[in-house]
């Protein structure tokens, strides 16, 4: 699932053919993905709106128009990417809603898996409202992260995954943070000294600025919106790297289960 890094360099590469514009139509290939909704009602709203604004939440891709908001949770392989009206693309072939926009151009929507939803609302805070901070804001602190953390006895690698803990982190970031902080997934989030508390702050922050600037990762179906791949997925330090050697210590990485999520870590560096 695309997490921060990868949702930022969505709404970047989006967002110098996207604000100004306005959407005339809208059409649906899987109803669904548009909640309770149905495909008429949810075009003859969007239609005529223009986007003031576009921005990342979470992961939530977050479309600030005239008098509401269009909100994109790519969830598993959802792609947004424009297209000239009439060119074919290869992500096509699995093509969920196509946006109409007054410039001869079309935002397409694109998920194998089908799981992505879109949400047209009033009031952005219903859709990301129970979210956490951003872990990027300047006003996320250490000193916040550990008023966060308090007395929680869930174990470190969960915690991180709850949006509601601190926004935009999954699976693949909060393997390479406790990585970088030497601290073991497994770990209840209360047994966490003030040193470790501080090194896994800074960590979270660390991979997520330069999942970032190495454009997120590709390792499946991310791309950015003009089709290119980020590169973080050839720095990985032990997300998707079972049995191979630790490149702090040498020691065979391992995998385990947490929140049904495969995670992988150094028996040895990870205390």
């Amino acid at each position: 699932m695309p997490e921060l890094p990868e949702v930022e360099m969505v709404v970047r590469g989006l967002r110098d053919d996207m604000v100004g514009r306005t959407f005339l139509n809208m059409r649906a290939e899987w109803a669904p993905q548009l909640g309770d909704t149905t495909p008429d009602a949810f075009a003859a709203r969007l239609s005529g709106q223009k986007v003031e604004a576009l921005w990342r939440r979470g992961k939530y891709v977050v479309f600030e128009l005239t008098d509401d908001y269009l909100i994109i949770h790519l969830k598993m392989t959802g792609r947004l990417y424009i297209a000239r009206e009439g060119e074919v693309y290869d992500a096509d072939r699995f093509l969920r809603v196509v946006f109409g926009l007054d410039n001869g151009y079309e935002l397409r929507f694109s998920d194998v898996r089908k799981f992505g939803r879109l949400y047209l609302v009033s009031d952005v805070e219903g859709v990301v409202g129970k979210l956490g901070p951003e872990p990027l804001d300047g006003d996320f602190t250490l000193e916040a992260f550990r008023a966060r953390l308090g007395n929680r006895t869930r174990n470190i690698k969960a915690l991180l995954l709850d949006q509601s803990f601190i926004a935009g982190v999954g699976n693949i970031y909060a393997d390479e943070a406790l990585w970088l902080a030497g601290i073991a997934p497994q770990r209840k989030a209360d047994t966490l000294t003030a040193e470790e508390q501080e090194r896994l702050y800074h960590a979270v922050r660390s991979v997520l600025n330069e999942g970032i600037a190495r454009e997120g990762s590709s390792i499946s179906w991310y791309r950015k919106p003009d089709g290119s791949a980020g590169s973080y997925q050839n720095f990985f330090k032990v997300y998707g790297r079972e049995d191979e050697p630790c490149p702090r210590c040498g020691t065979p990485v391992l995998k385990l289960w947490i929140a049904q999520r495969g995670t992988h870590y150094c028996p040895h560096c990870q205390t």
